[in-house]
């Protein structure tokens, strides 16, 4: 064990939870807990349930690598739980947290920073989805506010088909519908405020949906992305600033779209980014000059830097 990692202590490997995104948690976990072990980190596995306190203190740990998607891990409530018994954590704060993964809060700060968002509209059971339509125009996104990875999202493209997509959406809270933007897909990683290079999305799905990210083999990633020198200066500045906005810090992922005018408009912020063998996170570090192994130490150090 290097002096470097043996600083680390005793590292709980926090994944799994509660959460619809379980599943991509563990496989994320797996691949974090493989990779910090094989660094020479003193690391272990805990898969996240409503005990966790007990079983981080029993533990003895000096710091946790949190990698729990979703709700209860990326949503302030894990972090909180962690700052009250004073064990480091990776990534961001609470505050940070709370705002990335409710998409609706993150779009009002951001609106109200004047950063490039597509437009966007509340839905509700009783919502007019005609005048909704006639207001924003098809295609539309139906997204709930407090999901990550594409669950409960869809495309719509008739008209009589968005009350159908706000019931499937409305399964896991509020819901907001925003207009299709129909250009390129970017997300850009950030690790200890250094913007890694932007990487581009190309799905044979409808979109870069669940399916899309984590199952097949047919999604495209480009990395270098192909935009040229200027494009890439604007994307990462504009991913930086939104990361910045949302009080960010230590490490997470911008989604971008280019619309078909060639304009730049933030879509949402991931602070704790899947870690799997499809994930993007890595796949930017690798271009930047990283390895999986460097990554997830890198990852480790921001945890107790102040939130």
């Amino acid at each position: 064990m290097s002096t470097a990692t043996k600083d680390f202590g005793k590292v709980a490997v926090l994944m799994g939870g509660w959460a619809a995104e379980r599943e991509v948690s563990l496989n994320s976990g797996k691949a974090v807990l493989k990779a910090l072990k094989s660094a020479g980190v003193d690391a272990h596995k805990v898969d996240v349930g409503r005990d966790v306190l007990e079983v981080l203190q029993a533990g003895k740990f000096d710091r946790a690598f949190n990698i729990v998607h979703g709700r209860g891990g990326e949503d302030g409530v894990l972090q909180g739980a962690l700052e009250t018994i004073q064990l480091p954590y990776t990534g961001c704060g609470i505050m940070a947290s709370a705002m990335s993964m409710d998409k609706l809060m993150t779009k009002r700060l951001w609106q109200g920073m004047n950063l490039p968002i597509p437009a966007y509209r509340i839905l509700e059971a009783d919502t007019d989805f005609d005048e909704v339509v006639d207001s924003l125009g098809l295609p539309l996104m139906v997204k709930p506010t407090l999901e990550g990875s594409s669950i409960g999202m869809s495309k719509v493209e008739k008209k009589e088909d968005l009350a159908k997509a706000y019931e499937t959406a409305a399964d896991y809270g509020e819901v907001f519908v925003e207009e299709w933007v129909g250009g390129d897909e970017f997300t850009i990683a950030i690790l200890n405020d250094e913007v890694l290079p932007s990487i581009r999305l190309q799905a044979n799905n409808a979109f870069y949906d669940y399916e899309a990210k984590y199952q097949s083999n047919e999604t495209q990633y480009f990395c270098p992305s192909g935009l040229t020198e200027d494009g890439e200066l604007e994307i990462r500045a504009l991913a930086s600033r939104a990361f910045k906005a949302v009080g960010g810090s230590g490490w997470g992922r911008v989604d971008v779209m280019c619309t078909e005018d060639n304009e730049f408009v933030l879509i949402e912020v991931n602070t704790v980014p899947g870690m799997t063998d499809h994930s993007l996170v890595p796949m930017a570090a690798k271009q930047h000059g990283l390895s999986f192994e460097a990554l997830v130490v890198e990852v480790l150090g921001t945890a107790g830097l102040n939130k």
